[in-house]
């Protein structure tokens, strides 16, 4: 049988901050999204004080002023360099290891005659090479695995690590009926709220329903939650590994933009992202969306939001070919005079590199491009990101999204890297 275990670090971000700044060791510490708008992650110390998850920054400025809270734009460079670490030594402890976001990835223990005892030596050794602290859940299945991290973290018992026992279901069951439905894995507030109205409240209320009876009221998804609360194990690894159907970039601009030059600048960087991560997935696309808006808090401004889809002529994972689109649906969509506070991208019709319908008028597309784009991947990813780009992503650097406080990228940057003093 296959055991499962989810690694998820503890406050992510705001412990990536506090890693390589012992003064902020016990400062509550919130960490803000982009332009600094609202509070994305917080610090056990923030969470103490009952400042809740995305909140405006603006409404809690004065609160968090007078308790001493600290606030820092987003670091993303930072983040993302940690989590690469992370995994890597998750990597190296345990043959299959499955990312499933920047700061949680799913392990194979099935070859562990103790589980428990292998979670809490990952545990340490994260502790002490990187020195995030996280939680270990195991189970016989995902959703298992993902509530077991869930009390590993709640309930100080378990000491970071919970194993939730197929040959002890009692106490299973015991822990899941103490939890509200909403703390299950892909269970939102919505459906929370439907769940709750039709008297099942509780973890173990959900897991004791007839998986028939649910998918006819709810859909297949939650019928397959059940049955994994149940211990039948319904997502498989490669269900984890599925690629991308939709990719999305999109940011708000540091300040109103009426600039045209600007916007194309915008629009060109998330292109530049998102094909970068369509290529990652060895996926092409047919189609790009291009969403711009103004901003819809300014009611002194004149409103507006629009999105076109721009088809292509052949699938492509070609930046130039998908930029090039982008850039005319903008134009199709661009109203001069306006005030306009975001812009994105999304491509759409993804499927994989390797299978095309080829167009007997089109084009083909020449096979040294795509070389040509996996070595700028490859040469940002080695590098850092933007080292190569396109010229039109820096037609304007007025886009940029505000980072008034974000902390120095200690572990990318030369420049920025940290000074021990004798």
């Amino acid at each position: 049988m296959t055991r499962y275990a989810l690694v998820d670090a503890n406050n992510f971000y705001a412990s990536c901050e506090k890693i390589f700044d012992p003064s902020l060791a016990n400062t509550p510490l919130v960490v803000l999204s982009n332009n600094d708008g609202c509070i994305v992650a917080r610090s056990a110390e923030a969470k103490a004080l009952g400042i809740p998850m995305g909140a405006p920054m603006h409404q809690w400025q004065a609160f968090c002023d007078a308790h001493g809270v600290l606030s820092k734009s987003s670091n993303y460079t930072l983040y993302g360099d940690m989590s690469a670490r992370m995994l890597s030594i998750l990597q190296d402890l345990c043959p299959r290891v499955e990312s499933y976001s920047i700061d949680e990835s799913f392990l194979d223990l099935s070859g562990y005659a103790d589980a428990r005892a292998y979670g809490v030596y990952i545990r340490q050794r994260l502790q002490q090479d990187i020195k995030i602290t996280c939680g270990v859940g195991i189970g016989d299945t995902k959703t298992l695995a993902k509530f077991a991290n869930h009390l590993a973290k709640k309930q100080p018992e378990f000491a970071g690590v919970c194993q939730l026992h197929a040959d002890t279901p009692a106490r299973t069951h015991a822990l899941m009926a103490a939890y509200p439905v909403g703390d299950v894995w892909g269970v939102g507030r919505q459906l929370s709220a439907r769940l709750q109205a039709d008297g099942i409240e509780t973890v173990f209320d959900l897991a004791r329903c007839d998986p028939l009876a649910i998918q006819q009221r709810y859909g297949i998804v939650l019928a397959k939650t059940v049955r994994e609360l149940r211990g039948e194990s319904c997502l498989s690894w490669e269900d984890m590994a599925r690629p991308k159907q939709q990719i999305i970039a999109s940011r708000s601009f540091g300040t109103t933009l009426s600039d045209p030059q600007a916007i194309k600048a915008a629009i060109s960087h998330h292109v530049s992202r998102a094909a970068e991560k369509l290529r990652a997935q060895h996926s092409q696309c047919a189609h790009v969306y291009v969403m711009l808006r103004t901003n819809p808090f300014r009611e002194q401004d004149r409103q507006y939001r629009r999105t076109t889809l721009v088809a292509l002529a052949q699938a492509s994972a070609d930046t130039r070919t998908l930029m090039a689109a982008a850039l005319r649906g903008l134009q199709q969509i661009f109203v001069p005079g306006l005030r306009y506070h975001k812009c994105g991208v999304m491509l759409g019709e993804i499927g994989p590199m390797n299978q095309q319908q080829q167009d007997l008028f089109a084009p083909v597309e020449d096979p040294k491009r795509l070389r040509l784009m996996s070595l700028m991947d490859r040469i940002n990813r080695d590098q850092g990101a933007g080292t190569l780009h396109f010229a039109s992503t820096q037609l304007s650097c007025a886009w940029h999204m505000r980072t008034d406080n974000r902390s120095p990228r200690y572990t990318t940057c030369w420049d920025e890297l940290p000074i021990v003093y004798a």
